[in-house]
C-alpha cells in the first residue's frame, strides 16, 4: 500500500547568525528536535515563524516558505514535527543548517 511522505517543507535557517544559533552550533547534530513559534509582531513580516532549540532562538523559517505554517499554527493547529535535516560547515553561515518540517500523522495515534 502506498504511503505518502510526511515531510512539508525544508529550508536553511533565515537569520541564523544574527541570532544565538551560533552559541548552540557545536549541539545541533542530524535529528535535533526543534520548535517553531510565531512572531505577529515582526515588523518585517507579520507572519514571521521564529525556530528554536530548546530556548535558543535560532532564526526563522525564510517568508518564501512561512506562509502556510504560519496560518496553521496561528489557528491552534501543531501538527509538525520539526529536525535539524542537514548540517554542512562548508556552507556559509547562513546556509550551514538545513530543516525539515514533518507531519504529524494522526492515524499513528
Amino acid at each position: 500500500m502506498y504511503t505518502p511522505s510526511r515531510h512539508f517543507i525544508n529550508f536553511c535557517i533565515a537569520g541564523f547568525t544574527f541570532w544565538e544559533g551560533l552559541e548552540v552550533f557545536n549541539d545541533l547534530k542530524v535529528g535535533s528536535k526543534l520548535e517553531l513559534r510565531l512572531e505577529p509582531e515582526n515588523p518585517y513580516d507579520p507572519e514571521a515563524v521564529m525556530v528554536f532549540f530548546g530556548e535558543t532562538k535560532l532564526g526563522y523559517i525564510p517568508r518564501a516558505k512561512n506562509s502556510q505554517v504560519y496560518q496553521l499554527l496561528f489557528f491552534g493547529h501543531d501538527i509538525f514535527e520539526v529536525f535539524v535535516s542537514h548540517i554542512d560547515l562548508q556552507q556559509h553561515p547562513e546556509r550551514q543548517i538545513r530543516v525539515v518540517i514533518k507531519l504529524i500523522d494522526a492515524n499513528e495515534k
